[in-house]
């Protein structure tokens, strides 16, 4: 097994998701004006930025040493993981302020039966990758695509969030939106 075909698949396989996800939650989160479901989108948009650090990440850190790098490249994966974990705190601070201030001035809010069918979608998609990058992370042990799994996994938890959120708009409970915006950005 080629280590670095594993992790260049994996990342692009994350890509292919996170944009397929990316897309429909910002559809549907600004047409029903969900803020959880908009955290979702950025939550979303974070993740296709992660994915992509992690297949540029791995491609730098498996070049050969040269003259400047005796021992390698193996370092830029500790590098791309740290860029990473910058863009998203930088996206949730953005994300929990709006979310955080729907809970006390509320917004327009329109329950669709696309936004419970986008979370069912982004949990199937999510728990399938986390099971695919956690099994091959284990593996070949890389730290990159061990960081991947585990945002899968997360992403899972907060889109059950989200469902929930979307099912108590049913009865009339709004305020649980925000609250849930402000927790998938925390």
């Amino acid at each position: 097994m080629n280590r670095n075909e594993v992790v260049k698949k994996a990342s692009l396989l994350g890509i292919i998701g996170n944009i397929l996800l990316l897309t429909i939650k910002g559809i549907v989160g600004f047409m029903t004006n969900s803020q959880s479901m908009i955290a979702d989108f950025f939550n979303s948009a974070g993740d296709v930025f992660s994915s992509f650090m992690t297949f540029v990440g791995n491609r730098i850190a498996n070049k050969p040493y040269d003259e400047d790098h005796n021992l390698g490249h193996g370092k830029a994966e500790y590098i791309y993981s740290m860029l990473i974990s910058i863009v998203m705190l930088l996206t949730a601070l953005l994300v929990f302020k709006d979310s955080f201030l729907s809970i006390f001035y509320k917004k327009d809010y329109y329950f669709s039966i696309w936004l419970v069918i986008v979370c069912v979608i982004t949990i199937l998609v999510k728990l399938s990758l986390y099971i695919y990058t956690n099994r091959i992370s284990r593996k070949i042990n890389n730290l990159l695509l061990k960081a991947n799994s585990i945002d899968h996994r997360n992403d899972c938890i907060v889109t059950s969030l989200n469902l929930l959120a979307c099912l108590l708009s049913v009865l009339g409970i709004y305020f649980v939106d925000g609250i849930v915006g402000s927790i998938i950005s925390i």
